[in-house]
């Protein structure tokens, strides 16, 4: 049983573009694990991915650009309000405009840029750049 399966869906796209990998199997498979791989999918970090069903809670087949330098989740999962937002940026990015941190927000899974122009807080779950 795992207990983080962002962590480990993250933590192996992450491996798998070090090595040099194409594609990537990611299972379980959750509504959150895929809302966050559409977001990075808009935003070129991965290729496309589809679900498989196996009866054991799906799997996910992730196609791998080779975009990603570093990707991972936020532990804690600190609260924030919608203009603390540079604070985190400046802990989990590299520099100013380069990378997105995903936020948790009343209105779904959000980038924090998006966030911020919502005027929204939320739950910091992942990063990437």
């Amino acid at each position: 049983m795992l207990n983080d399966p962002l962590a480990a869906a993250l933590t192996k796209i992450v491996n798998a573009e070090r090595v040099g990998k194409k594609e990537v199997l990611i299972k379980p498979a959750s509504k959150m694990i895929k809302k966050i791989l559409t977001i990075m999918n808009d935003h070129n970090y991965i290729g496309s991915f589809e679900e498989v069903e196996d009866g054991k809670g799906g799997i996910l087949k992730v196609n791998l650009l080779g975009n990603i330098n570093k990707c991972g989740v936020i532990k804690p999962r600190f609260s924030t309000k919608k203009n603390n937002f540079e604070k985190w940026e400046k802990r989990y990015l590299p520099a100013r405009d380069f990378g997105l941190i995903l936020v948790s927000t009343p209105q779904g899974v959000l980038t924090h840029s998006l966030a911020k122009e919502k005027g929204t807080g939320g739950k910091l779950l992942a990063y990437c750049y």
